[in-house]
């Protein structure tokens, strides 16, 4: 009898596996893949001659492993940490599905390529630091969702167009700089920007101001 009552819960396991397989259920995906996936899909935008990126390994359960990740206790990403790191290679969509994630620090390598307009998703995000890289494009004014950003350091890049005026909104801002790239238009003074010194937008030879409000159009210079 015990004989029988082992065959059967063998023979039980067995049908259980076999139908997660059939079904394509993989019983050690979690929430955190999702983030894991979203990290591994930069890491192979990204150009590593140092190899600061070996310990992402797309196998494991959830990044929260990983070198220069941190994550909060429920194993979400809160902190991506790649300054000076020797990086090259563009920035990813992806980003933008770490949804807790509040430091994005990029800071000081030779990234290129345009800032993702799905960076705006990132609600969480207190600290966004892509200074000293090689990005071009606009910035993006999705920008303006992130009602808890407190650095914007966007300075020493290739950044053209205006300052989106979604940035005025955001009333936690505390830091911006975008000095050193070739931005258009006037500088805006209102909201947070009024307390932001203007050698922070020095160095962009088609901005213009501070901005008079009601007096000047903020796209100045841009055509």
């Amino acid at each position: 009898m015990m004989m029988m009552t082992t065959m059967t819960w063998k023979w039980v396991i067995r049908v259980i596996v076999v139908t997660v397989i059939s079904v394509g259920i993989n019983p050690l995906k979690v929430k955190g893949n999702t983030e894991g996936d979203a990290l591994y899909t930069l890491r192979r935008s990204l150009s590593d001659p140092d190899n600061v990126l070996q310990s992402w390994d797309p196998t494991l359960v959830n990044p929260c492993t990983w070198f220069h990740i941190t994550c909060n206790q429920d194993n979400r990403v809160t902190r991506l940490d790649l300054g000076n790191s020797n990086l090259s290679g563009h920035l990813v969509p992806e980003l933008g599905k770490l949804e807790h994630l509040q430091y994005l620090e990029l800071y000081k390598n030779n990234i290129q390529g345009t800032i993702p307009a799905e960076l705006g998703n990132l609600k969480s995000l207190i600290s966004l630091d892509l200074y000293n890289n090689n990005i071009s494009g606009t910035i993006p004014p999705s920008l303006g969702k992130l009602k808890f950003l407190v650095f914007l350091r966007l300075n020493d890049n290739r950044l053209t167009g205006p300052v989106p005026r979604e940035l005025t909104g955001i009333s936690s801002l505390k830091v911006v700089d975008v000095s050193n790239n070739d931005l258009c238009g006037t500088i805006p003074t209102s909201g947070p920007f009024e307390h932001i010194p203007l050698n922070n937008f020095e160095n962009n030879p088609r901005l213009e101001g501070p901005e008079l409000l009601g007096l000047a159009s903020y796209d100045t210079n841009c055509s």
